[in-house]
């Protein structure tokens, strides 16, 4: 790998809904420090959304960026595979819509990838409130936001999977393996309830499993996500966390081999940090706080219960009445 190798940024959108957000992402893409990069804008079914990016673009003068539009229903895996064959680059990020990148975001990216033993790089992303009185959202709870906060890693490390909205592979990775359409089935939003599978945890590890490489987690690839008020939403709480636990109990099945999968200890951090640091500090905050500690209470119980039903419903999936298989028994 040369010094300064090209980078490609695969982005997909669907919505004009978070058309200021993206435009915030563009600005951020063009004032990153490194310069050697491109950007692949898919879009599908929204031509006015297409037009208005590319108009934002000559705007701008945003270089490096095109637009490929679908008139298809292409969900996230099969959009981020189309930027895939569009992309000409070495190493190619793929980032969310709402995301705002730190300036020396694709520089830290490239950095990362030291050696030939890594296939992969994702690193945190941080809440960008749509309302600053959500964040009484704690830490250990941000992930059903797609925040990482609860994530206690300060120094490099591999990891089991990388973050969609904040990651990126070696451009070898997808002559081995590509986004399967059987996860990440819907484009993202507010339908938390028909998301199923994610896409990325499931392609990283059969990346890792095929190539038996690392995905390195670099606190240093930072950005900011987006946090709507609807993710706060009962149901869209209730949505996220079924298929978080569905998921698990689906992964790890499906790779049995894979430690880190099979015994779930960053979940097994998180649960524990739930029950001996936030339920006790909780309880104690109703004294002082009580509105936000009844909050985070009433969240912890929807959290804990929607998990273990979706995760009993991944682990049972006939007796659930699913009859989707996306492994072999």
């Amino acid at each position: 790998m040369t010094d300064k190798p090209l980078l490609s940024i695969v982005i997909t959108a669907y919505t004009a809904e978070r058309l200021n957000d993206i435009y915030e992402l563009l600005e951020s893409i063009k004032n990153q420090t490194y310069k050697n990069m491109e950007t692949i804008f898919v879009v599908e079914r929204s031509q006015d959304l297409a037009n208005r990016i590319n108009s934002f673009i000559a705007e701008k003068s945003i270089p490096n960026i095109r637009v490929v539009f679908s008139n298809d229903k292409l969900g996230l895996s099969l959009a981020r595979n189309l930027g895939i064959k569009n992309a000409k680059s070495e190493i190619i990020a793929f980032v969310d819509d709402d995301v705002v990148l730190y300036p020396d975001w694709a520089e830290e990216m490239v950095k990362t990838y030291n050696d030939s033993s890594i296939i992969g790089v994702t690193g945190p992303g941080y809440p960008r409130w749509e309302d600053k009185k959500m964040s009484w959202l704690p830490d250990e709870l941000q992930w059903i936001v797609s925040c990482t906060a609860f994530v206690p890693w300060r120094e490099a490390r591999a990891v089991r999977s990388a973050w969609g909205m904040n990651m990126s592979f070696r451009r070898e990775a997808f002559d081995i393996c590509q986004f399967s359409s059987d996860f990440g089935h819907t484009t993202g939003g507010k339908e938390a309830w028909k998301t199923g599978p994610v896409d990325d945890a499931e392609y990283s590890m059969n990346l890792r499993k095929k190539t038996r490489k690392n995905i390195i987690f670099n606190p240093r690839v930072q950005v900011y996500h987006k946090v709507y008020k609807y993710r706060l939403s009962t149901k869209f709480i209730r949505g996220q966390c079924y298929w978080q636990g569905y998921s698990k109990a689906v992964f790890r099945k499906m790779y049995p081999d894979d430690e880190d999968t099979r015994t779930l200890v960053r979940e097994r951090d998180v649960l524990n940090k739930i029950m001996f640091k936030l339920i006790p500090g909780s309880f104690i905050g109703l004294f002082y706080e009580p509105a936000i500690a009844m909050k985070r209470l009433f969240l912890i119980s929807c959290v804990l219960f929607y998990v273990a039903l979706g995760y009993s419903a991944g682990a049972n999936p006939v007796l659930a009445g699913f009859t989707k298989r996306y492994f072999v028994s």
